[in-house]
């Protein structure tokens, strides 16, 4: 598949402050339809929230969303990904992180996307899949 990541992301990227609480990061979610969020971390680098945090994180161990803060439960570092990556790079990136999403970084380390693995999904399904020869 010669497809990008550039193509399938989404775009802008969505920033959480790491001492924002999770039921404020759940409501911008919601109100916005995405599955997760890059947190810019003070010492540098970032985090990501995703709703399989707030599903193993809160719900799971009956936590309380509005006195958790973000940083408490996101996954830390957030591994990226460029956007000329191929979606079978990125892909095979993901699984071997065992992750659902990625931002996507430029070439100067700037963030200016997020893939996710609904995305793959939706291009393999729209486009079809073509084996590398």
């Amino acid at each position: 598949m010669g497809h990008t990541v550039r193509e399938w992301m989404s775009s802008p990227v969505i920033f959480m402050d790491p001492d924002a609480s999770v039921s404020h990061a759940m409501t911008v979610m919601r109100r916005r339809n995405i599955h997760s969020l890059v947190v810019d971390l003070d010492e540098g680098g970032y985090g990501i929230l995703t709703t399989t945090d707030i599903r193993d994180k809160i719900v799971a161990v009956d936590r309380d969303p509005k006195t958790t803060t973000v940083k408490d439960i996101m996954s830390t570092p957030a591994v990226t990904t460029r956007p000329d990556s191929s979606l079978k790079e990125c892909s095979l990136k993901m699984q071997s992180l065992n992750v659902h999403h990625m931002p996507v970084a430029d070439e100067s380390g700037m963030l200016i996307g997020m893939i996710s693995a609904i995305d793959i999904f939706a291009a393999v399904e729209e486009i079809g899949w073509e084996a590398d020869d």
